[in-house]
């Protein structure tokens, strides 16, 4: 169902990789709700992905960059506002990688070169997005930034890895950018704490599996998909949440706020 919650905005979309991507759902809502945006992706990820099928689903152009590359940005924002005709109302930064969960590193024995390779991509990216996007006034005022994040940026999840930290790093960027975004340019930012989620990047982490049941049991509502995801994503996007800004929204079915669920307790009684 359409509501045309988007209707007449412009915006630009990282991260699609593949159709379990959650910005490539967001892609597909976004389309569905009248809006039209650019898709953009690392060169290496859009030779692996089918990000193309993407892109003709949705008439959409796709524009390769590096998001840790400062040129890149700058390239990618100004042909994004030619193609589309003006400035953006909303942005998506879906991007996170880690090498050594990648690699099977432990935590307590990183490759310090690959932890800054993950931070860079993963969360300093975030900061080299919206200073370029803030340098070049390329957002509309009441636009919306949006960034996926996860809760072991809060709390311990012991498989997680350096990504907990690289989101931890990314939560507070949102806030301490969309803080001068909010006053110079009336733009929103906020993040938004997913549910475990198997995309492809989740699918990565040690026993995602059994950490995946262990949340929807947790959940009172259960895990949120990657297209509920998308949804509330659009909602951030539209005019129906013009204040909210500075942000971690947790959109995780409840497992945020639970201490132990009857469920849980029942399983470890056996």
């Amino acid at each position: 169902m359409s509501y045309n919650l988007l209707k007449g905005k412009r915006g630009l979309i990282f991260g699609a990789l593949d159709e379990n991507s959650i910005a490539w759902k967001t892609a597909e809502r976004a389309h569905e709700e009248g809006a039209t945006f650019v898709l953009t992706n690392a060169p290496v990820a859009l030779r692996m992905g089918t990000i193309k099928t993407l892109a003709e689903k949705t008439n959409s152009e796709v524009i390769p960059a590096d998001a840790t590359n400062v040129e890149d940005l700058q390239d990618l924002i100004e042909k994004s506002q030619e193609i589309l005709g003006g400035k953006l109302d909303f942005v998506l930064h879906s991007i996170g990688m880690s090498i050594n969960v990648r690699k099977g590193k432990h935590y307590t024995d990183q490759n310090y070169n690959w932890t800054q390779k993950g931070l860079d991509v993963s969360a300093l990216s975030f900061h080299k997005l919206m200073q370029t996007l803030y340098k070049k006034d390329a957002m509309n005022e009441w636009g919306s930034i949006v960034a996926l994040t996860y809760m072991a940026a809060q709390r311990v999840f012991p498989d997680y890895n350096d990504m907990a930290d690289n989101k931890a790093y990314l939560e507070s960027v949102a806030r301490s950018f969309g803080y001068f975004f909010g006053k110079d340019k009336k733009v929103r930012v906020n993040t938004i704490s997913q549910s475990p989620t198997p995309t492809s990047a989740g699918q990565g982490v040690k026993g995602f599996t059994g950490f995946m049941n262990y949340a929807e049991k947790m959940s009172p509502l259960g895990n949120a998909t990657a297209l509920e995801c998308a949804d509330y994503t659009l909602t951030l996007f539209s005019d129906f949440t013009k204040k909210v800004t500075l942000q971690n929204l947790y959109h995780d079915g409840g497992f945020s706020n639970m201490g132990v669920s009857q469920e849980i307790v029942e399983a470890m009684e056996d």
